[in-house]
C-alpha cells in the first residue's frame, strides 16, 4: 500500500518550492521507508532549486534529516522497523574499486532506492542527493540509514546527515587535524563552522576562523575559533602568518568552494601543510596557481566529499559526543519551521541570517 504525504517540490528552475502530495511505495527489497522527524535546510537544496545540480525536475528536496523506519522491505537486515535512523547519500556498494581497496569513503557506486516516489499524478521525482526528505516519508535504500541512539533530538543528529559532517569531516578525515596543529577555516557558515567544531574535537591548539561578515566570524567563535579575521578589510594570509609566527597553519580549510578563497588557503598554510577544499564551487571555476609553488611547498592539497566520512562509523561517535556534551550540535539550529517556511529559509540563508533553519515534521 503506497503512503500519501506532503512534501516540499521544486518544479521548475529558480522557481519557489511548492507544498505537493507526494507518493510514496511501499519498500521494494533493500528499501526502507522513514518517517522523517527533522531536516535541515542545505545550501544543497538550494542548489538543486536552482538547476545547479542538474535539471531533472521536478525535486522532492531535503536530505539532512533524521527519523524513525516505519516499514523495510526484502532482505533488509541493517534496520528494522522502530529503529531511530540519521539518513545519508553513501550507502557503500561493497564492491567497486574503491571499496575493494577498503577505502568505503570514496564508494564510487552508492545505493539509492529502485523505486520512485511520484507526485498525484504520477509524475516521477528526483529526491535530493537520493534522499528527499522534505516530507513526512520517505523512500531510500536501507544503507541510506545509520542506526543511532535515540536519545539525541532529531532536530541537532539530522544536521550530521550533510553539512554537519562535511564540515567535521573536512577536519577530521581529510584534514587529519592532529592534536596541538594550527587551522584556519574560511567562510563560517554551517560548513566551515562544523570544520572549526571538529579541529577543537581533534585537539587543534590555534583556530582560525576567515571570514567577510561580522556576524558569522561571531558564530566561529562559538564553535571554538581562537582567532578571528575580517577578510573584506584586511589581507587573510598576511593576518593568519602574523597569528603563526610567521609560517601559515598546519591545515587550511576552503569552506566556501571559490578560486580566490582556495589560494588564500594555499598560501596560509605553512610548509608541507595541507590544503582541504570542501567548499562546492560552480561548473565554470578554475584555478591557477604557479607550478614552482605547488612543488616547492609540498605538503597536500585535498578535495572532501562529504567529510570522507563512513556514516556507520562516524554518525554514532558524533551522536555519542554530543551525548556526553563534548561536541554541541544545537548551537547550528538557528531556528525550527514547517514545511511551509522552506523557501523562506532559503533566503534567510542566502542573506547570512542562519546557521541552519531546520524543518521539524513529528
Amino acid at each position: 500500500m503506497a503512503y500519501e504525504v506532503k512534501g516540499v517540490v521544486a518544479r521548475s528552475k529558480g522557481a519557489p518550492v511548492s507544498i505537493e502530495t507526494i507518493i510514496v511505495p511501499d519498500p521494494g527489497p533493500g528499501e526502507a521507508v522513514v518517517d522523517i522527524q527533522a531536516c535541515g535546510v542545505c545550501h544543497t537544496d538550494l542548489h538543486y532549486r536552482e538547476g545547479g545540480i542538474n535539471d531533472d525536475f521536478p525535486f522532492l528536496l531535503g536530505h539532512e534529516a533524521a527519523g524513525v523506519v516505519s516499514a523495510v522491505g526484502e532482505g533488509v537486515t541493517n534496520v528494522a522497523v522502530g529503529d531511530y535512523v540519521i539518513l545519508n547519500w553513501r550507502a557503500v556498494c561493497g564492491q567497486c574499486r574503491a571499496c575493494l581497496k577498503g577505502e568505503l569513503q570514496y564508494c564510487f557506486a552508492t545505493h539509492n532506492a529502485a523505486q520512485k516516489m511520484t507526485l498525484a499524478d504520477g509524475t516521477e521525482l528526483s529526491p535530493a542527493l537520493g534522499i528527499g526528505a522534505f516530507a513526512e516519508k520517505t523512500l531510500v535504500h536501507s544503507g541510506q540509514c545509520t542506526k543511532v541512539d535515540p536519545a539525541a533530538p532529531p532536530t541537532a543528529a539530522g544536521l550530521l546527515g550533510c553539512g554537519v559532517m562535511a564540515g567535521v569531516g573536512a577536519a577530521i578525515n581529510t584534514g587529519a587535524v592532529q592534536r596541538g596543529e594550527s587551522v584556519a577555516v574560511f567562510g563560517c557558515g554551517g560548513v566551515g563552522d562544523a570544520a572549526i567544531a571538529g579541529a577543537k574535537l581533534a585537539g587543534a591548539t590555534t583556530i582560525i576562523a576567515v571570514d567577510i561578515e561580522e556576524r558569522k566570524l561571531e558564530w566561529a567563535k562559538q564553535m571554538g575559533a581562537t582567532h578571528t579575521v575580517n577578510s573584506k578589510d584586511t589581507d587573510a594570509v598576511e593576518a593568519i602568518r602574523a597569528l603563526t609566527g610567521g609560517f601559515g597553519v598546519d591545515v587550511a580549510i576552503d569552506a566556501v568552494g571559490h578560486p580566490k578563497v582556495f589560494e588564500q588557503a594555499f598560501y596560509a598554510r605553512d610548509l608541507a601543510g595541507r590544503v582541504v577544499m570542501v567548499g562546492v564551487p560552480t561548473l565554470d571555476m578554475t584555478i591557477e596557481l604557479p607550478a614552482i609553488e605547488i612543488f616547492g611547498r609540498g605538503g597536500s592539497i585535498k578535495s572532501s566529499w562529504y567529510g570522507d566520512c563512513l556514516p556507520s562509523r562516524d554518525f554514532p561517535m558524533l551522536i555519542d559526543l554530543y551525548l556526553q556534551g563534548r561536541f554541541d550540535l544545537d548551537a547550528f539550529v538557528s531556528e525550527t519551521i514547517g514545511l511551509d517556511d522552506v523557501e523562506e529559509a532559503f533566503a534567510k540563508m542566502h542573506r547570512g541570517e542562519v546557521l541552519r533553519s531546520v524543518v521539524v515534521l513529528k
